[in-house]
């Protein structure tokens, strides 16, 4: 694949590795240095139709690579060029292959779930013109020596027939583990237990950033012992004992008869913190005639006695009219 600057120039490795950030490789020593942003500018165009011709080839209806995608995540992207065929001075592009660790969720021979973060082939391509040359084999095998994984702890990304194929090929990978994902792992993905993802360039150049930085970590805050909790005591009916209280009534109803006394020993009330609380003994209904007779012996009101003093003719004899006419003439009206 030809692009219209000097690739052999932009790349001076046979195979060169990108990470997120996208940055031109250290250029060799007695070469011009162009600015760096078109440096960049060059990279990101290389990898958008790397990413187009990838996705054409395995019929996709958009792209899984460019450079936008490669800014927004973690993953690192092997580029192969052709060193020995320069048409123009130029070079050119063999093709190219992105990895990155993602956490799955995978099944295994039992059809158990397991939680996994394995390195992932994300995309792979070699241009159609220098296919069945070894380039994809030598690119792979970079790959994996940089990584530090063997094939059958990789997990491909719905991969292609002929991908299959190239694994099969070179290192007999046939047999697959069914996957409810787009995901395909091989026979002896659980063999051995993955390890962290190995140091490649973006682990390291993480690492030495947090070597230059001096700033120390806050320590760790102690938390208090926690206390030991006593039994929790419901809402009872001993609290509101004041209920059971019988509440003694005004005169003159506290003069009527009170009930018989309860039993020595009365049923134990219930355990239910729904039930209603106990009350006292009701007074029974009084009488009317019994009531009017506790008002009659009830003493007048000092007040009333001053009144009456005042007023002779205000007496009740006084006040009480009497009617003259006989009682046969007063039923007339």
């Amino acid at each position: 694949m030809e692009f219209p600057f000097d690739v052999d120039a932009l790349f001076p490795e046979r195979i060169t590795v990108l990470d997120q950030h996208l940055r031109p490789p250290a250029r060799r020593p007695g070469t011009t240095t162009p600015a760096r942003v078109d440096l960049q500018q060059q990279i990101m165009t290389i990898i958008d139709e790397l990413g187009k011709a990838s996705a054409k080839a395995q019929n996709l209806s958009a792209p899984i690579t460019s450079a936008s995608r490669m800014q927004s995540n973690r993953h690192v992207v092997y580029i192969l060029k052709d060193s020995s065929g320069r048409p123009a001075g130029k070079g050119a592009i063999i093709g190219f292959i992105k990895v990155g660790y993602k956490k799955l969720f995978v099944l295994d021979d039992r059809e158990a779930h397991n939680e996994v973060e394995p390195l992932c082939i994300l995309d792979f391509y070699i241009h159609e013109s220098v296919q069945r040359h070894g380039h994809g084999r030598e690119l792979f095998q970079y790959m994996l020596q940089k990584e530090r994984v063997e094939p059958h702890q990789l997990a491909i990304d719905r991969p292609s027939q002929k991908l299959l194929k190239f694994l099969n090929k070179h290192y007999n990978l046939e047999t697959t583990v069914p996957q409810v994902n787009n995901f395909v792992i091989f026979e002896g993905f659980f063999a051995h237990q993955h390890r962290p993802p190995a140091p490649s360039l973006r682990a390291t150049r993480h690492s030495r950033a947090a070597a230059v930085d001096p700033t120390p970590t806050a320590p760790a805050r102690k938390l208090p012992p926690k206390r030991a909790e006593g039994d929790i005591k419901p809402y009872s009916s001993s609290d509101r004992e004041f209920l059971k209280v019988a509440v003694e009534p005004p005169w003159p109803l506290n003069r009527a008869p009170r009930r018989a006394t309860p039993p020595a020993h009365p049923p134990p009330p219930s355990s239910s913190l729904g039930n209603s609380p106990e009350r006292g003994p009701l007074r029974p209904f009084v009488p009317e005639q019994e009531l009017l007779r506790s008002l009659r012996l009830c003493p007048p009101h000092p007040t009333a006695r001053l009144l009456l003093a005042a007023d002779p003719g205000g007496s009740p004899a006084q006040r009480r009219r009497t009617s003259s006419l006989p009682r046969s003439e007063e039923s007339r009206y």
